[in-house]
């Protein structure tokens, strides 16, 4: 029998479990709930409301483990409407936004598709294109960031 062996450059790569907390701090938002999806490929963020003004894209975030980010506002002036193919392979029209997401005591850049997500735990969704070249994901684990990054600040 003939194995081959990929050695692959793992080093760089952080391991990630499949829920942690992340803070974004272009929202001014902390200690937000995230569940990794490595089948989904745009990274969302949980939001209601959405209505475009003449000032730019409003819409509520939505968040109940928070109560003071619950229903809060944001206003953004820079946006784009994308197409998401959603889980059950149906398209979706949606907004974007470009954003900051500290995690593992570092901020990184981040797109992020507006959702109404509120059938789902977690409110924000970090998928393939966020994670690529940056995260190796780890089923089995949780609160990797927030249990040791975190809570040092």
């Amino acid at each position: 029998m003939n194995f081959i062996f990929v050695v692959c450059n793992t080093m760089k790569k952080k391991i990630i479990g499949r829920l942690d907390k992340a803070n974004f701090p272009d929202l001014n938002l902390k200690d937000i709930s995230i569940k990794v999806d490595t089948g989904a490929y745009t990274s969302s963020i949980h939001c209601e409301d959405m209505e475009e003004k003449e000032d730019g894209l409003h819409c509520l975030f939505l968040d109940k483990e928070h109560s003071k980010y619950n229903h809060k506002p944001f206003i953004f002036s820079n946006y784009n409407k994308i197409r998401v193919k959603s889980s059950n392979g149906i398209a979706q029209k949606r907004y974007e936004i470009k954003s900051n997401i500290e995690i593992f005591g570092k901020v990184y850049k981040i797109s992020l598709s507006l959702s109404n997500r509120k059938e789902m735990k977690h409110p924000v969704l970090l998928g393939r294109k966020f994670l690529n070249k940056k995260f190796i994901v780890d089923p089995e684990l949780k609160n990797i960031s927030y249990n040791n990054f975190q809570h040092e600040h």
